[in-house]
């Protein structure tokens, strides 16, 4: 009964975790950048209705001179702000860091009411994995096998 019980909890488990973005940005040791967002969409979302993920510089921006940006949240709010590419555009422009410049994207979101997440790394490989929401599943790796994962904003 028991071995019945923990595969159903399985199945459940997988089912529930098989929803949502998933992101990457990453740093090779060519120095070149790149970043991919896939996205579970929006529930009950308008038929036609095209998200963040598929527009580049909205969800999803790379720029070998700046940094690799993947995004997940309401989209309507990311294509509005053309938030991935203003990222790579305030490190360009304003000279701020990855982390700066992904912390200002962020408040912007949260003037218009949006709520989401990103996940960056810049040509130094610095890192920028920042939200507003309660928690955003994240983690990075590095050469060096420096690691983290992480759920909730205070971990």
């Amino acid at each position: 009964e028991s071995l019945k019980q923990l595969q159903m909890q399985e199945r459940a488990r997988e089912q529930k975790d098989n929803m949502g973005t998933v992101g990457c940005a990453v740093l090779d040791k060519k120095g070149n950048l790149c970043a991919g967002t896939s996205t579970g969409g929006m529930t009950n979302k308008k038929y036609g209705r095209i998200g963040d993920s598929p527009v580049i510089g909205a969800g999803t921006y790379a720029n070998n001179k700046t940094c690799a940006v993947s995004c997940t949240g309401h989209g309507e709010y990311y294509i509005r702000l053309g938030f991935a590419r203003d990222i790579s555009a305030l490190m360009e422009y304003k000279n701020l860091s990855v982390e700066e410049a992904c912390r200002e994207e962020i408040r912007k979101l949260s003037e218009l009411q949006g709520t989401g997440g990103v996940i960056a790394v810049d040509a130094k490989g610095n890192i920028a994995m920042e939200f507003n929401t309660s928690g955003m599943f994240r983690g990075f790796i590095k050469s060096d096998g420096e690691k983290e994962i992480a759920i909730f904003a205070n971990e």
